[in-house]
């Protein structure tokens, strides 16, 4: 079983590695490549509706472990690109109906990245992150490691979509279908945004930071087991909130929080719909 290979590997760190051992992990990026192994799938029995494969970023660790440093691209004399052999950029074909277009964008072998995906210049994917069918990842925003993202999304530009992939067993950045990233955002440390939310732009979301809901009266905030998780539908815009004690109340100071506005309607819908046009 190749979960069974993969984990003895990264447990036993040999002297050296064989043609099998690579072999091995050739299978575990090609079902990366193809979606059917995930760095964290649905499960409904998660208070966050997700689990992490710990297993899946323990092939993604040993990656970095077995491969030689070599020479990447073609990049200028001057300027010479370098990285892990076991982790060269994604190939993708006319067939894959992925749309990179040009400018300088890099996608990272051992991702999935669905049909219908348009990558506007410069953007990153990294190993292990799943983009779903449809979604838009644009000008400057990145996918971290083992992120997942869902169908029909838009990263918006200058989004920072955080990788997680240590500890082996802390869930990553998980956004889910039909979620618009607005531009300048940033979503770390394994938070969970839920389908058909929107985060506008300028919304950091990390697990120590609380979210105010105004429209439930309720703080949303991050647990020991459990993240920072976002409910559906929810519009979230940076906010503050005053420092209610010590020097902070005396010079009227206030800390950054996000809060939810409203949850989306035909309106919201509407507004988002424009974006088709780009596709």
């Amino acid at each position: 079983m190749l979960q069974t290979e993969i984990e003895r590997l990264f447990d036993e760190n040999p002297d050296h590695y064989t043609e099998e051992h690579f072999r091995i992990f050739q299978r575990f990026k090609e079902g990366l490549n193809e979606g059917r192994i995930r760095a964290a799938e649905p499960d409904s029995s998660s208070p966050s509706g997700w689990c992490v494969n710990a297993w899946v970023k323990k092939g993604i660790l040993l990656g970095f472990r077995m491969g030689a440093m070599v020479p990447m691209g073609s990049g200028a004399a001057d300027q010479p690109l370098f990285d892990r052999a076991t982790w060269p950029l994604k190939r993708l074909r006319v067939e894959d109906g992925v749309r990179v277009v040009p400018g300088g964008s890099a996608i990272r072998d051992g991702c999935y990245v669905g049909r219908g995906v348009t990558c506007m210049p410069p953007m990153y994917i990294n190993a292990g992150a799943w983009v779903g069918e449809g979604t838009m990842v644009d000008s400057h925003a990145l996918i971290g490691s083992c992120a997942q993202i869902g169908r029909n999304c838009h990263i918006s530009a200058g989004a920072q979509i955080g990788g997680v992939l240590e500890p082996v067993g802390a869930l990553p950045v998980i956004i889910e279908d039909e979620v618009l990233v607005g531009g300048n955002c940033g979503i770390y440390e394994g938070t969970v945004v839920k389908r058909r939310a929107v985060l506008g732009a300028g919304t950091i979301l990390t697990r120590s930071t609380p979210v105010y809901d105004l429209v439930r009266g309720a703080v949303y905030t991050a647990g020991e087991d459990v993240p920072l998780i976002i409910p559906e539908a929810a519009v979230v815009v940076p906010g503050s909130r005053a420092i209610p004690y010590g020097p902070g109340r005396d010079w009227g100071l206030s800390l950054y929080t996000p809060v939810i506005v409203k949850y989306r309607d035909a309106r919201t819908d509407a507004r988002i719909q424009l974006e088709e046009l780009l596709r």
